[in-house]
């Protein structure tokens, strides 16, 4: 038998669908899964690609040096694949992570494959089944040597835009993998936004989902063209075969997570970086998964009445504008979150380049991610995409239209933790003088923790109280 291009360990959906793309891009490919029913629907599927549940079989039909895509779930099974197979390895032998792997897992194996001459790169995929399939935006990370190898097949296999790849060496070790997270963190925003932008139309302007359809089919030919748009405008379309209502009205409220969104807030906090969109969006999952609680405060505590009283053609314009200036504003986050990983991590991001690979394929792409391409190239040193004078623009002139929005929801008891987070973020990004002289004042009284003065230089700290005397 002919040598393959290339293996995938791991014959689930995603891993099937890549080994398929793999295989229309003209790569010879293999699979292996201990599981020999996924390796003979995985033969089935691909016709004459071979699938094997024996490791050593699988590795002799491998040309050299090796070429390993690992397919399977984030954690412990990704470190049994790799104890398993690496001891049979040869030096400059390549194994990729493509899953949903925390970057510093992919740091630490790294480092332990490179003591045994194995180049490793953790790649984020993004863009689902079909993306998988017709072409994904893939984030590499790992060793320049390592990258080079895999270059030709993820060149080919990821989506393209405007003649260009959706795939791009992004830096050493986890670097990939961290924006993939940050990517997945980003996501978390948009999908809460356009979540409080139907439950504001749906109970504040009382809009069906056949009136939704119409609403973001529109929007979707405008500034807010984006994959997640486009699939919501779908949603709202598909009727349900048992009850013959719109599908969306019959799904249960609760939104599950697998922990990227989570990930992305968490080392947020420990940068120091403010992300309090995506924060919002992880803790609206947390709460809706509390279910049986909320029904029985809904039925505990009264508030205002949901149905608002205003011309509902000027509503949807200003839920319009409201959700694109949220929009940029969570995005500012994710980015100045990726800039400060850069620095902190020495990863040397280049946020073009990432806006570039987000173009297509991925969940979050979207029109707009072009202009934010074009100004990290004009200005690789943007401090915050807000400060970028188009993003800053369009924020400020929409910035009224989001006030009434988040206004009107406050005032009808519709919650929109998503939209209120971003507004709050623009005013404290804005403001040249926050109350935090006070925080510092109070943790100088309390526990010594001294505070800086405006009018020189120094640490300084204030007996608040007269200790001596029993005080405080």
């Amino acid at each position: 038998m002919k040598k393959v291009n290339i293996g995938v360990i791991g014959l689930g959906v995603m891993g099937q669908m890549l080994a398929l793309n793999m295989k229309r891009n003209n790569f010879r490919v293999a699979g292996l899964d201990l599981d020999k029913a996924k390796v003979k629907n995985f033969e089935k599927i691909t016709k004459d690609a071979p699938g094997f549940s024996d490791a050593g079989d699988f590795l002799d039909a491998l040309e050299k040096p090796r070429r390993i895509m690992i397919m399977v779930p984030a954690g412990p099974p990704v470190d049994a694949v790799l104890d398993s197979i690496a001891p049979k390895l040869e030096p400059k032998d390549l194994l990729i992570d493509g899953g949903n792997t925390h970057y510093t897992d992919t740091g630490r194996r790294a480092a332990k494959l490179e003591a045994l001459g194995v180049v490793y790169i953790g790649a984020g995929v993004s863009g689902g089944q079909y993306g998988a399939l017709w072409g994904p935006s893939i984030m590499p990370g790992g060793q320049p040597e390592a990258w080079e190898l895999v270059k030709p097949v993820f060149e080919a296999i990821a989506a393209k835009v405007d003649g260009e790849a959706c795939v791009a060496h992004l830096g050493p070790g986890g670097a990939g993998h961290y924006v993939k997270m940050v990517h997945n963190g980003i996501e978390y925003g948009d999908m809460q936004l356009i979540a409080e932008t139907y439950d504001f139309l749906r109970r504040g302007a009382g809009l069906t989902a056949a009136e939704l359809h119409t609403v973001f089919a529109e929007w979707n030919d405008g500034e807010l063209e984006s994959y997640l748009i486009e699939i919501t405008r779908d949603i709202f379309a598909k009727i349900d075969d048992e009850t013959g209502k719109p599908l969306v009205d019959v799904i249960l409220d609760e939104a599950k997570q697998k922990g990227t969104g989570k990930w992305t807030s968490q080392d947020a906090l420990d940068l120091g970086a403010a992300t309090p969109t995506i924060n919002a969006a992880v803790e609206a999952r947390i709460l809706s998964a509390i279910k049986g609680e909320r029904v029985k405060a809904s039925k505990t505590f009264s508030g205002p009445t949901e149905s608002i009283k205003e011309d509902r053609d000027i509503l949807i314009a200003d839920v319009r504008a409201a959700l694109y200036a949220a929009k940029i504003i969570s995005y500012a986050q994710g980015f100045a979150l990726l800039k400060a990983a850069s620095a902190e991590y020495e990863y040397k991001l280049n946020l073009a380049t990432i806006a570039k690979i987000w173009r297509g394929g991925c969940i979050i792409r979207a029109g707009f991610l072009n202009d934010i391409r074009r100004v990290f190239d004009q200005n690789p040193h943007l401090v915050n995409l807000l400060m970028a004078p188009e993003f800053g623009k369009a924020v400020e002139e929409r910035q009224g239209a989001l006030r009434r929005v988040i206004g009107l929801a406050v005032a009808h008891g519709i919650p929109v933790p998503a939209f209120s987070s971003a507004i709050a973020y623009f005013d404290a990004y804005r403001s040249a003088r926050m109350p935090a002289n006070l925080t510092q004042a109070q943790r100088d009284y309390f526990g010594a923790h001294t505070y800086r003065r405006l009018d020189k230089e120094g640490s300084f700290h204030t007996e608040w109280v007269n200790l001596s005397k029993g005080e405080g």
